[in-house]
Parts: structure tokens; sequence; C-alpha cells
């Protein structure tokens, strides 16, 4: 879902400001693969690796930068090939597609290294080009040069001349930069790339596991093999993974939320409880607050109600958020408002069985009896995380100040 069809969905309340919104909103930006230059296909990956490196770091450091997903999504809507080189026409035309206002994309080439007494697999020649489409005008260009070996660093220093030009003073030191984003060997960030152009789940699988191995703090490896399992329900190895999640990765707030999933799906409520606790203070979304809700009425706490009911706040629409509030209510002995909650379900899904059944509960005021398999552990979860479009929206509404 893109950003503007979130804040039309999930903030109705901002309809009659929206057109306001969009033209003040911060900046997207679009990473796009670096071309190859070189005429070894094989080196495909080092381009992937820039456009995935510098997006997480971006990302780390609070710019909107789009995923991956949406990217690869722009390149097959225009019959793109992943590597092709782009005509600026067609960058715009990319950018203009997933509502991007700053486009990153560049070429690289790999020469043999002058000096044979130097083990190295070549010497990167880097050119990046940062182009506005809001004012349809060309950025600066940057040039990096480096040893392969050293493909982390010259990712970094990239990603962060583009923070210092587009925040000017509000950017941390180079020196302190480095300090949070420590260098990654080379051999781990080409197993997590080819982990991710990966066509299957085992491949992938033994990429990402070689990436982790190959040097044991690299980040990004233990949120896709998170998603992995999670994918196959492999709860319990899936949280192993999440919580691997470094606090300084772009995906840190994204993979408490599977975790507390994770944890939920084992049983483990007060750990689930924990992992939502620690996303709402950050992303105050709805299906945080509606799953911290479900994790809380699991361990019977008060609470529960209350985060139930900030959830349908958020979007009064979702028919889970409604069914909980009514569930909740019905617990606690509250008919008559567990009622409407329960009508309200039934007048979007008149099919919805549990709702029926607590429905009639609620009017023949029976509340809950110990041990009745149909009408116990009925919380919903929601499975959904759009941190990244909160974020958006949050820069619109509190803006950094200068």
């Amino acid at each position: 879902m893109c950003h503007t069809e979130y804040v039309r969905r999930y903030f109705p309340w901002l309809a009659c400001a929206f057109s306001l919104l969009t033209s003040a909103r911060a900046d997207n930006y679009l990473i796009l693969p670096f071309f190859n230059l070189s005429k070894n296909s094989n080196l495909n990956w080092v381009g992937e690796s820039f456009a995935e490196s510098v997006r997480e770091t971006l990302s780390s450091e609070g710019l909107t930068a789009l995923d991956r997903e949406d990217r690869v999504g722009a390149y097959h809507r225009f019959s793109l090939r992943p590597y092709v080189l782009l005509t600026k026409a067609s960058v715009l035309k990319i950018g203009e597609e997933l509502d991007a206002e700053q486009v990153l994309f560049g070429e690289f080439d790999l020469k043999p290294v002058a000096d044979s007494a130097v083990k190295s697999r070549g010497s990167l020649q880097i050119t990046a080009r940062l182009m506005d489409l809001k004012h349809y005008k060309n950025g600066p260009e940057f040039r990096e040069v480096g040893a392969l070996e050293d493909l982390a660093a010259l990712q970094e220093h990239l990603a962060w001349q583009v923070l210092h030009f587009v925040k000017s003073d509000a950017v941390p030191t180079e020196a302190d930069f480095k300090k949070r984003h420590p260098a990654v060997r080379v051999d781990a960030i080409e197993s997590y790339i080819r982990g991710l152009l990966a066509t299957s789940s085992e491949e992938k699988h033994r990429l990402y596991t070689q990436a982790v191995r190959l040097d044991s703090s690299y980040s990004q490896p233990c949120f896709q093999l998170g998603r992995l399992f999670w994918k196959k329900k492999e709860y319990k190895s899936a949280a192993e993974w999440f919580q691997k999640v470094a606090r300084d990765d772009a995906h840190y707030n994204e993979s408490n939320f599977f975790l507390g999933l994770s944890r939920y799906y084992t049983g483990d409520y007060a750990e689930a409880q924990a992992a939502f606790q620690l996303v709402a203070k950050v992303a105050p979304l709805s299906e945080v607050y509606n799953n911290l809700g479900a994790a809380e009425s699991r361990r019977n706490l008060s609470d529960a109600l209350a985060n139930f009911q900030r959830a349908l706040e958020g979007d009064q629409s979702d028919p889970a958020y409604q069914f909980n509030v009514g569930y909740a209510l019905w617990r606690r002995g509250s008919f008559q408002a567990a009622a409407q909650s329960f009508r309200t379900v039934l007048d979007r899904d008149p099919n919805d069985a549990q709702a029926s059944l607590l429905l009639a509960r609620c009017e023949k005021e029976s509340g809950p009896r110990p041990g009745d398999s149909r009408s116990e552990g009925l919380e919903r979860l929601k499975t959904n995380y759009e941190e990244s479009a909160y974020r958006q929206l949050k820069a619109v509404l509190q803006p950094e100040k200068p």
C-alpha cells in the first residue's frame, strides 16, 4: 500500500486537509540498483547492494526510503530489466510511479588493481546522482573509489554524503555515523544480496545463514531469516531470528512487531506483550495497539480494553478492532456496549459466526464460562505493519526543527 493510500485509509480525519498534507509532506527517497559498467554480469549483485545498503542506512537515519518490493514492482510494470542502464526519463517515470521526491541512481565499474602486490578483487569506481523530482532538477553527483573489499565503507560514505546534503547540519559527524553503521564483510554482503535475489526459499535460507556465519554482527539477514520462518509458521525459529536484529537496523521496530506475533503464537503472552509495548512507544499504530491488547487480554490484564479502543480510534472501519473491543467489554460484563460492537461487526459481515455467538450471549447477559472453547481465546490479531507510512505522516505533522 502506498503512503497516500495509507493516510486516506487509516487517518480519515485528515481527508479534508489531504491535499495540503501531500504538498507539504516529507520527501520519499527511492534508491535504484546501480548499473554495472563492467562486462562481468556476475557483479550485478554489487549494483543491487548499493540500492539495499544505502536504503537501509537512510531509513535507519529517519528518512523515508521506499521498500525494495515497491521498486521491483515498478520495474515489472514498466517491463524494465533489473540492471538496465536507465535514462533520466526512465528514472523520472519510476520515481513518479512510486510517489518519490528524491531518486538516487548511478553506475559502477570494477578495474584491476594496478599494484600486483595488493591482494584485492578489484577497484570499484562509483558514480551516484541524486535527482530532485519535486522541483524537476538534478541534484549533486557523488563519486567513490575504493577496493571491492571495502564495499560497505564506500556505501556508508555515500549514504552519509546524501544525508549531509539533505539535512545539512542536522546529521552526525562522519566518525559517529561510522560507529552507528559498522562495516560488514564484503563476502557477507554478497551472500545477503544473492539471497534477496534468489527465487526459492531454500536458497534464500542458505545464503542468509551463510551471511550471518561470515559476519555475526550483520543484522539484515537476521530479519530476512525471521521473515522466512514466519511465512512457514515456524514461530519459535522466527522469534529467534527476529530478536537478533540490531537496534540501529531500519527493521528493528518491524522485527519486534513480528517477534511479538511469534511469541503470541507460541503461547508466550508476556514476551509478546513486551515486544508490542516496545514498538508502541515509537510507532503507535492501530495494529500495534490491537496486538498489544490481545496479548494483555490473554493474560487477563485490565489494560487490554484501553489498547483495543486505541486501535479502533485509529480505524473505526476495521471489523477486527470492533470485534476485539466488543470481546473485551463482554468479558467485563458490559453486555449492552459489547452488543453494539458486535452489531457493527455483523453489519459488515453478517456471516461472522463468532460475533453472532457473542451477540446472542450479550442479549442473554451471559458472560464467559470457564472451559468454553467456543468463547475463549477469540482475540483477533493484525499482521500488517505500516511504520513507513506512519513516519511519513509524522514528518508532516511534526517536522524537525532547524
